[in-house]
C-alpha cells in the first residue's frame, strides 16, 4: 500500500492539485502522457483512491463531517474552526465560502473528472483481466463522487466542460447507477488478472460494490425494485469486505482531523443523536461498537476511526439489509421488510463483517407502513453511523425539519465564479 500510494502521491500532486476550476488538467502533454498506456491508467485509478480517502479535503473527512454536523450527529468542541461550525449552526450560517463544502464539492467533481480520464482511454487495454476492473475501478470512484452531491445538492453536472450544465438529482443518481452496471459487466467477463491486482491499491471488492452502490442510489431514486435485485446480488457473508485501507502514511481522514484529539468535532452523544422517540436500548451492542467511553478520548474514537491505520468500509454489509427493508416496505410489503429489520436487529457481532451487532429483539411494533420506515430509519441512523448519508435520509423519510439544520447545500462561490450554470441557492 506503502509503495503504491507514494507512487499516487506524485501522480496526485501531478494531475489533481493544479486542477482549474473546469476540473481539467492543464497539461495536455502530461495527461497524455498519463493515460497513453496501461500503467498510467492504474496509476491515475491509485490516485482516485487516494484522492477520495486521504487528508481533511477528502470526501472521507467532508462526507461525514457535513452530514453529522447538519444533523447533529457531531459537535464542534472548539468554535475556532469555523467552517464546522457553521456548518452546526446552519441555516444561513453556511454561505458558498465554507470550506468543508467546497473541499466536498472540488474534490467530487475531481474524482469524477479523473475517472472519466480512465473510462474514456480504456481503449488501450487489451487484456480483459485488467480492463474489467479497471472500469469497475473508476466507475466506483466516479458513483460515489455522483452519488455525495447528489446527497447535499439540488443539481450537479454529470460531464466534465466548462461551463457544465446542471441536472437534477434522479438524472445524477441515474448516471451512477448507468456507469456501474456498465462496470459490472465488463467485470464479469473475465477474472481479475495479476497485472492488475499486483498493482491497485487493495482493498476494493469490485463486484459486490458495484451492486451495492446500485443498491443505494436506485433506493434514493426511489425505483424499490432495481433497489431490491442490486442488493439480493451483494453477499453478506462476514469474509467479504470492501474498505479503504490506512497507515501513518495514508491516514484515516476522520481520525486524524478529528477523532484523534479534542478540538474539532466528536459526537453529539453517545444515542446517535436520535429523538427519544427514537432511542435504543443501552443494551444496544452498537453502543460500545461506535463510541469510546469519553472522558478524555475524543468520544468518536471507536468502531472504523481508533488510529491512522484504521480500516474503512467502502459499504457496510447493515446498509444492504436495509435497504432491503426499506425498498420492501415502500412496496408495502410489510412481511418481508420486517424479516430484513429483524436481522439487523437481532444480528450479533459474530455474524457480521466488522463485528457490528445490536443483539436486540425482534421488531414488536405496529404493523403498519409508517411504523415500520420510522424503525427502518432509526436502524440506519445507528447501523450507518457516520457515513454521510444522514442527511439524505432525513429528507426521504420525512424526518420534522427540526431534526436537521439545512435540507440541502448552497452552491461554492468557487463554482458560481466559473460557471454561468450554477442555478440558484436554496433557501435552506
Amino acid at each position: 500500500m506503502k509503495k503504491i500510494i507514494n507512487t499516487v502521491v506524485l501522480i496526485a500532486v501531478f494531475l489533481f492539485a493544479s486542477c482549474n476550476q473546469e476540473y481539467f488538467n492543464p497539461s495536455s502533454a502530461s495527461q497524455t502522457q498519463v493515460v497513453s498506456d496501461v500503467t498510467g491508467l492504474i496509476t491515475l485509478a491509485n490516485g482516485l483512491s487516494y484522492k477520495y480517502s486521504i487528508t481533511r479535503v477528502s470526501p472521507n473527512y467532508t462526507l461525514p463531517t457535513t452530514s453529522g454536523l447538519l444533523t447533529r450527529e457531531l459537535v464542534v468542541l472548539n468554535a475556532g474552526n469555523t467552517d464546522e461550525q457553521n456548518l452546526f449552526q446552519g441555516g444561513a450560517s453556511v454561505i458558498g465560502n465554507n470550506g468543508v463544502i467546497t473541499n466536498l464539492w472540488n474534490q467530487c467533481n475531481l474524482i469524477k473528472s479523473n475517472a472519466d480520464l480512465i473510462l474514456s482511454n480504456l481503449n488501450i487495454v487489451t487484456d480483459q483481466g485488467t480492463k474489467g476492473p479497471l472500469q469497475a475501478h473508476a466507475a466506483i470512484f466516479k458513483a460515489l463522487a455522483l452519488g455525495n452531491l447528489v446527497m447535499f445538492w439540488q443539481q450537479a453536472p454529470i460531464v466534465t466542460s466548462s461551463n457544465a450544465p446542471f441536472v437534477d438529482r434522479t438524472a445524477v443518481l441515474n448516471e451512477a447507477i448507468s456507469i456501474l452496471e456498465a462496470a459490472g459487466t465488463e467485470l464479469a467477463k473475465a477474472p481479475i488478472s495479476a497485472a492488475f491486482s499486483t498493482r491497485i491499491a487493495a482493498g476494493i471488492d469490485y463486484a459486490n460494490t458495484i451492486n451495492a452502490l446500485i443498491a443505494r442510489y436506485a433506493l434514493m431514486a426511489g425505483n424499490n425494485d432495481k433497489a431490491l435485485a442490486a442488493a439480493n446480488l451483494v453477499s453478506l457473508a462476514t469474509s467479504v469486505k470492501s474498505e479503504f485501507r490506512h497507515d501513518d502514511l495514508t491516514r484515516n481522514a476522520l481520525f486524524e482531523t478529528s477523532f484523534g484529539n479534542k478540538n474539532v468535532c466528536e459526537p453529539l452523544n453517545n444515542k446517535f443523536s436520535l429523538p427519544l422517540a427514537l432511542e435504543t436500548p443501552l443494551s444496544d451492542g452498537r453502543i460500545a461498537f461506535f463510541f469510546s467511553a469519553g472522558g478524555s478520548l475524543n468520544l468518536g474514537r471507536a468502531s472504523f476511526f481508533t488510529s491512522n491505520s484504521s480500516v474503512l468500509p467502502v459499504y457496510r454489509a447493515g446498509e444492504v439489509t436495509l435497504i432491503k427493508a426499506e425498498a420492501f416496505a415502500r412496496k408495502n410489503d410489510l412481511a418481508n421488510a420486517t424479516t430484513e429489520l429483524n436481522k439487523i436487529l437481532q444480528k450479533l457481532p459474530a455474524a457480521d463483517s466488522y463485528a457490528i451487532g445490536a443483539n436486540q429483539p425482534a421488531y414488536s411494533g405496529a404493523n403498519t407502513q409508517g411504523a415500520i420506515l420510522d424503525e427502518i430509519y432509526k436502524q440506519r441512523c445507528i447501523e450507518l453511523y457516520l457515513t454521510g448519508m444522514r442527511l439524505e435520509d432525513s429528507r426521504r423519510f420525512g424526518r420534522p425539519a427540526s431534526e436537521r439544520s439545512r435540507d440541502f447545500l448552497p452552491y461554492p462561490f468557487s463554482e458560481r465564479d466559473n460557471n454561468p450554470n450554477t442555478p440558484a441557492d436554496p433557501a435552506n
